[in-house]
């Protein structure tokens, strides 16, 4: 693997979310400087909190896989996840409700799981889920060892093996395809994250994860800088010696890392991004709901804490918003009830609940979410919710907030999309870009943008990796 060159005393890792932070933790375990610069004020980056009349919602992911992960950054510096933040083990991890009104629970034991699916849709399609089981292990091991590995590797393990591989009946393919529509990836490739591991979710939400993290690096020497845009760094010949920002400061830095969204890391650096990067295919973006209820009845008993409610159509789905640029005719939704689980995420009486709902990026259709246009397809998913079974969900309501397209691009998300970006439809994995600049010599990235990919575990395992790439230096 190749490292930074030269000197690696002092590191600045630009962008306080969770892969700068694992990497920031990672460093100052290993005895490096760390000073980290954050434009927010307050760590996290898209794992983020909005609170709104006592209701408390998560602004980005909203559950934690593989907490062995999280623990790793920690045990950096020798602190222990349990001493940090409580996690809560969901069960079912997601509830799939179907168009022809059956269900289906997740859940991360194998045989509870070829039980729920043999009920359902027979002992064949029970056995197909063992076989996908198996591959998506094997897979998900080799990511974890070896994210910068050569995509041949990754081809060998079988990365594109299609949904019909396994599965025969169209729930099961919809429900192991669902996080393809939020990534943009081929919806006939089987995608395993979150459906073969368990799922939590932290108490206080799921900005308690950034909010430790952060603490604990502060505990152990890194120092925050928070309010502080950076807006260019600087190099000299094949390696960068300072970062700017905002307010006209100059910080050196021995090695600096890049947390934000790959464009716009490549946009602070001199000669912009490479051919690669600039060919990336921007992911759907998604519209976000965020909905307080009075809760007179103890809220909807037939969901569960996360919850897949599929649209009967789904090819006709992805076609809509990953290449024409259409909202879907008729949505497949997640809906999140975080108060289910902690009774903290709402007031006493009250539910919060948060609607996902993929639409096209601002570069497949540029649309103006801002004013009656976000609000009228709010509107529209509250009738939908009502259809499926949230039955007086409209009139029930105590605030809704909306957070569109437009809003993730305020944030400086490239083309309005909070999911990162995908090439060629590949979304994880070695086909993603690297994490070392190809002719900075000390210039590493993290994050969604870069390997492994998208989703918590892949973007805390991105900042390990980064980390590494300075620790290998000569010091």
């Amino acid at each position: 693997m190749r490292t930074v060159l030269g000197p690696t005393n002092h590191v600045v890792v630009v962008g306080a979310g969770l892969g700068g932070l694992a990497c920031a933790l990672h460093l100052a375990g290993a005895g490096r400087e760390v000073t980290v610069l954050e434009r927010n004020g307050h760590p996290g980056g898209q794992v983020g909190v909005l609170e709104l009349d006592g209701h408390r919602f998560d602004t980005g992911p909203t559950m934690i896989t593989s907490p062995e992960l999280l623990a790793e950054p920690l045990h950096a510096v020798g602190e222990h996840l349990d001493d940090w933040i409580e996690l809560i083990r969901l069960d079912p991890a997601y509830r799939a409700h179907f168009p022809d009104g059956t269900t289906l629970d997740v859940h991360a034991d194998p045989d509870r799981m070829v039980a729920a699916i043999a009920r359902l849709c027979g002992g064949r399609e029970a056995a197909g889920y063992l076989r996908f089981l198996r591959w998506a292990r094997r897979l998900q091991s080799f990511e974890r060892r070896d994210p910068a590995g050569h995509w041949r590797t990754l081809a060998s393990e079988g990365a594109r093996r299609r949904l019909t591989d396994f599965f025969a009946d169209p729930r099961t393919q919809r429900l192991f395809a669902f996080r393809n529509l939020l990534t943009g990836r081929d919806p006939r490739v089987a995608s395993y994250l979150d459906t073969v591991t368990e799922v939590w979710y932290p108490r206080g939400g799921m900005h308690a994860v950034p909010r430790a993290l952060a603490a604990a690096a502060e505990k152990h020497g890194v120092s925050f800088r928070f309010h502080t845009e950076v807006t260019a760094v600087e190099t000299r010949g094949d390696r960068a010696v300072a970062v700017h920002t905002a307010e006209g400061e100059r910080l050196t830095a021995d090695a600096v890392v890049l947390n934000p969204d790959l464009p716009a890391a490549y946009g602070l650096l001199p000669g912009g991004a490479p051919p690669r990067v600039r060919r990336l295919r921007p992911a759907p973006s998604c519209v976000v709901l965020h909905l307080g209820t009075r809760d007179d009845r103890g809220g909807y008993q037939r969901i569960a804490h996360h919850n897949l409610h599929f649209g009967r159509s789904w090819q006709r789905t992805f076609d809509e918003v990953v290449n024409r640029g259409e909202l879907m005719s008729d949505p497949s939704v997640l809906v999140t009830n975080p108060s289910r689980t902690d009774p903290g995420a709402a007031p006493a009486g009250r539910q919060t609940y948060q609607v996902t709902v993929p639409v096209p990026n601002l570069k497949t259709a540029p649309v103006r979410w801002d004013g009656p246009v976000g609000r009228r397809y709010a509107g529209e998913l509250v009738a939908t919710l009502e259809a499926r079974g949230y039955l007086d969900l409209g009139a029930d309501l105590a605030l809704s907030y909306v957070v569109t397209p437009d809003d993730w691009a305020r944030q400086g998300m490239t083309f309005g999309t909070p999911f990162a970006s995908a090439h060629t439809l590949r979304q994880s994995g070695p086909l993603r870009p690297g994490n070392l600049h190809p002719t900075l010599t000390n210039v590493v990235f993290t994050g969604s943008g870069t390997r492994p990919g998208v989703g918590v575990p892949m973007v805390l395992i991105s900042g390990r990796a980064a980390a590494r790439r300075v620790i290998g230096a000569r010091s």
